[in-house]
This record gives C-alpha cells, structure tokens and sequence, in this order.
C-alpha cells in the first residue's frame, strides 16, 4: 500500500496572510503538535530576518522529533548556506526552491527570461543537493505555463539533484478531472519524475482544493500540500479523514493519527483563531511544563541543548554560568525540570547593571473595581511613573510599565510558584520577554506575589534594555 506524505503550510500561510498571526512563541509550538500529529513534512516559511528567523528556525529543527522540516531558499548561494546553517540540526532536513514557471511571473517577480531561470534553477539545486538535506523543487504556477517549458524546468531540477518536485496549481481554476489530466500529462512529457516524488498544491479559490488533492493521489501523486487551519489551500483534517476512510479501496494510506487528530486541530485552529488584545500584555496562554528533566548525570551539552530547546541564545559566558548552578542544585536533588531551569537562567545568565528600578507600586482591585497599578520607577535619577487599568492586578503592573518604558515587548512565559511554606510563604515569579526574536527572562521573589511579578518583569526589562544600548 503506498503511504502518500501530507505535508502541512500552516506556518506558511501565518506569514503571508492578514487573515491570522501567530506570536513567536506559537510558531515554536504548532511544529512540535503537528509533529505529534504525524503529518509527513512541516514546512516553515523563508528566513527573511536572518537574526530572528534563524532562531526561530534552529529551534523549530531541534524539537521536531519525527517529521521533516521544510525552508524555502532564495536563488542564490548566500541563502541556501545561511537557511542550512540555521535547518542542520534537524532530523530530516528539507531545502525547498520555489520558482515560478509561467512566464508572466518569471518576468514580473524574478526579472528573468526562461534560459536565465533554467540556469538558476539548477545552480541553486545543485548547491542546495551539496547539504545533507532533502531537496525540493516547486514549480509555481504551474497550471498557467508553458507546458514544454514546466517540463524542461522539472527535467533541469531532476537532473541537478531535486528528489521532490511539487507542481503548484496557485489560480485553482481546474475542475478535479481537468487538474487530473494535467498531472497525467505532465508524466507522459517529464518521464524522469517516476524516479522521484511528485507532490501538489492546490488553490482553494473554486472550493475545489480537496477534490483536487484526492483526484491527484488517484493520479500517482505521493505528496500532498494541505493546513492545519486551512486559508485557500486544502483542508489537513479533511484529506487525512477522506483517506482513512477510502484509501484502503485505493491502496494508499497516510500517517496522521486520526485519534488524536481532533484535539491537535483544536489547539492549532485555537492559537490561529486568537484575537490578539491591544491592550494586554499576555499575548499567549502560560507555556506548560513539557515534562523532561535533567538529572546530575547530564552533562554541559545536555544542559546546553535543553537550554537552546528553551528558546534562549546565551554566550558561552552565560551557559558557563548556568551549567555551575545547575551542578550545585542538581547536587542536592534528583531531578531539575524545564521550570525549574528557566529559573535558573533567569537568576544566573545576563546580568546587568538596572537601568530601570522599582521605587513603589500601589494596586487597587477587587470584585466590583477593575484591577489599577500605579508603579513608580527610576532611570537613572530620572523618576518614572504609570498608571493602568488591567483585567487583574498583574496585567494591570504589566501595562503600566509598558507605559512608562513606551514599549510593548511580546510576553513569552509567566511562571508564579512558591518556595516556602506557611503564612508567610515566599513567592518567586519567572517572566521570560521576547525582543528581535530573543528571549530574557527575568526572575523576581518576594512574600507579595504581585511584588514578585513585578520585580522579574523589571529583572527581564532591564537585560534588553542593556543588550539594545550595547548593540
């Protein structure tokens, strides 16, 4: 039975379209939940921030345990080597060269001439083909080109080295039996594709997208472009059900596990769905703890790995630091959780002299009044003050130092747990802040729990503050 490989373009479709945005910290984790999906490939959009992206990139290759990871490169040397710099470190790595092939694009968004494009075409696979990657070629707009020419791009892209190349019907103005004579004539005129994989990607633009996509599994296609949270492209959770349900009469199958399809679905459509509010600081649900821990048989480059897989980007200073308190806490007990080493990086790494301290805060809330902090700070000797109205006491504190520091950073993680007991119980807080796509984390401890809060808050200010003004 042929398994037929569901690659999924959520994260692809959160970069070009106004329609859903997706924080940081959601990137990081829709790959890991469609990984546990089991969709075939996880594409991830082109890294155009080289700084921001490539983190994003590199941690993305690093959590995925199973699926392929898929980035697209420019036509050029310099970004085929900084996309798999930033890609090595997964599992099963994927280099994908979009071009399109009709030729009023070629023209309009490549500046390019069908011999200038064949070359490019092909110095790019080869150099791509030079990693220890997968290499994949799609032909853009691929329906509304030049048949011979769609043919003597796929052979080029074949023969320097591409082992999949997906056509992509972008106008999704083809009838399911017309997208399926397409297909069959693109194999009677590019005979080198039985050696390789051929995938599609369909255009929802006549609603037709899944039809389309079944219709071409019937045709011989083995890989099929679909979403998660599905805009004009085909439906994920509608392909993988119509494939368990009919593939068997059609010898195919695919790998998504239907069982817990309907729950990872939710959380995706859930984070796609959320309507960010302007006026809060939390723009995310508080990061659960995944699980794994440490113990003291770990070693610096397990700590290392566990602190990148975190999100952080720390100097070897830094990691130095944390490896030391690591080995003094992890000498007293069995095992250090995720939490528990996100605290230990907000204690030890990146400390800075403050730019930013808390001189007092004063908050009002209760049952019938909405939530006020009023928070006086200093820079300096200048002194600083704000004032906000929240939907509880923290939020409020957020915001009103957000006010004073006339910035909104994107608030990764809020963690609260207590470290005594009793009455007079100390509570310690973790706030970790996301700038230019790296995390600060900051950490704050005080028998007021809203204290703490805005201690760590300040804790983690003030090392972007520091980077930025060394920068």
């Amino acid at each position: 039975m042929q398994t037929v490989m569901i690659s999924d373009i959520t994260m692809k479709q959160a970069a070009g379209s106004s329609d859903f945005s997706l924080t940081f910290k959601e990137k990081l984790e829709i790959p890991k939940l469609l990984d546990r999906l089991g969709v075939s490939v996880i594409e991830l959009e082109e890294i155009s921030q080289p700084k921001v992206d490539s983190l994003r990139v590199k941690s993305i290759a690093m959590s995925v345990r199973d699926s392929i990871v898929a980035v697209p490169v420019q036509l050029s040397k310099e970004s085929v080597e900084m996309t798999w710099n930033a890609l090595r470190e997964a599992k099963r790595p994927r280099l994908q060269v979009s071009v399109p092939v009709s030729s009023v694009q070629m023209e309009y968004l490549f500046h390019k001439k069908p011999d200038d494009m064949i070359d490019a075409i092909a110095e790019t696979i080869k150099y791509c083909a030079e990693h220890d990657a997968q290499v994949e070629f799609l032909a853009g707009d691929a329906t509304r080109s030049d048949p011979e020419f769609l043919c003597r791009a796929i052979n080029t892209a074949i023969e320097a080295g591409a082992g999949i190349i997906t056509i992509c019907d972008a106008a999704g103005a083809m009838l399911p039996n017309e997208f399926g004579v397409f297909i069959d004539k693109v194999y009677e005129n590019a005979p080198a594709l039985k050696s390789v994989t051929l995938g599609v990607s369909c255009s929802d633009a006549l609603a037709m997208a899944d039809a389309c996509a079944i219709t071409a599994i019937w045709h011989g296609v083995g890989e099929i472009k679909a979403a998660a949270y599905p805009v004009d492209t085909v439906s994920l959770p509608n392909l993988a059900h119509i494939i368990a349900v009919k593939g068997g009469a059609c010898g195919v199958k695919c790998d998504v596990r239907t069982t817990e399809m309907k729950r990872i679905i939710n959380q995706i459509a859930w984070m796609c769905r959320t309507d960010r509010a302007k006026t809060s600081p939390f723009d995310n649900g508080v990061q659960e703890d995944d699980g794994e821990t440490l113990t003291s048989h770990d070693d610096m480059a397990a700590v290392t790995k566990a602190v990148e897989k975190l999100g952080y980007d720390l100097s070897p200073e830094d990691l130095t630091k944390v490896w030391e308190e690591f080995c003094r806490i992890a000498g007293r007990k069995d095992e250090v959780s995720s939490k528990e080493l996100d605290a230990i990086v907000a204690s030890t790494a990146m400390q800075v002299p403050p730019t930013y301290r808390l001189t007092s805060y004063v908050i009002n809330a209760g049952n019938t009044i909405g939530a006020t902090a009023h928070i006086k700070m200093t820079k300096g000797d200048e002194p600083l003050e704000g004032i906000y109205v929240g939907d509880g006491p923290i939020d409020a504190s957020f915001l009103a130092i957000e006010q004073i520091v006339g910035h909104h950073y994107e608030l990764d993680d809020f963690q609260i747990q207590a470290v005594t007991e009793g009455r007079e119980a100390m509570g310690e807080t973790v706030v970790k802040l996301r700038s230019g796509g790296k995390l600060y984390s900051g950490r704050g401890i005080s028998t007021d729990i809203i204290g703490a809060s805005i201690l760590s808050y300040i804790n983690a200010l003030n090392k972007i503050v520091y980077e930025e003004e060394e920068a």
